[in-house]
């Protein structure tokens, strides 16, 4: 039997990665565990949420399936790549996949695009209709800067451990991401430590690439990867 384990992204839920559980999950047998964070979900309540909570918590559904499969992936989207990335150089895991996955954040040359969107739409009094305004004014309301410390910690505690993953790995990201920049997904390729290691870039996806307009090629390149011998 083999085994799946999904982990979302700071401030985000199961939703960000479902499209691509439901595609694995139409063509195969596998169990899957697709856990939300502590603090996480559909409502955020990160107020004294420390970042070794979420570890801890990813970890339990890691060894859950550990327990009762012969082959366990690992799949983490966003800080859940970060996430994902310390459970592959910690434990048994069969392959690793990544992604849009934090290493790095912020792409200011994407961000300033997506401003520009939002303000012509305000101009336009289109603002409300604005997707990328209702997700992002929800998540500034919600996220306590604390939080956020917390999730710059994660990625500072995790990226030394990047070159002890030695698991068959794919990292897959957007190229017009503006919350994680390319060289994010460069800097895991160069640096995390597997010698089976494969970078694919989705051209006109943002960040939450599991919902791209490509993700049915992405989807199936993931499948090709966890299905390769």
């Amino acid at each position: 039997m083999i085994g799946c384990l999904c982990i979302h992204g700071f401030t985000g839920a199961p939703y960000e990665v479902e499209p691509l559980v439901e595609y694995l999950t139409e063509r195969t047998n596998w169990v899957f565990s697709v856990p939300t964070l502590p603090g996480h979900g559909d409502t955020l309540s990160l107020k004294g949420v420390h970042y070794h909570q979420w570890i801890e918590h990813a970890e339990t559904e890691l060894n859950r399936l550990i327990q009762t499969c012969d082959e366990v992936y690992v799949i983490g989207f966003s800080m859940g790549g970060l996430i994902a990335s310390f459970l592959a150089a910690n434990y048994h895991v069969d392959k690793l996949v990544l992604l849009s996955a934090a290493a790095y954040y912020v792409n200011p040359r994407q961000i300033a695009s997506e401003l520009k969107s939002m303000m012509i739409d305000s101009l336009r009094g289109n603002l409300l209709d604005n997707e990328l305004f209702q997700r992002y004014k929800r998540k500034i309301k919600e996220t306590p800067l604390a939080a956020t410390w917390q999730f710059r910690q994660l990625v500072s505690s995790i990226k030394p451990l990047l070159n002890q993953v030695e698991v068959p790995t794919l990292i897959a990201q957007g190229e017009c991401d503006g919350i994680v920049p390319p060289k994010s997904a460069e800097y895991l390729y160069q640096t995390i430590g597997a010698k089976q290691k494969k970078l694919t870039y989705i051209k006109d996806s943002k960040h939450h690439i599991c919902h791209c307009e490509e993700k049915e090629a992405l989807f199936s390149q993931v499948l090709d990867f966890l299905m390769e011998r």
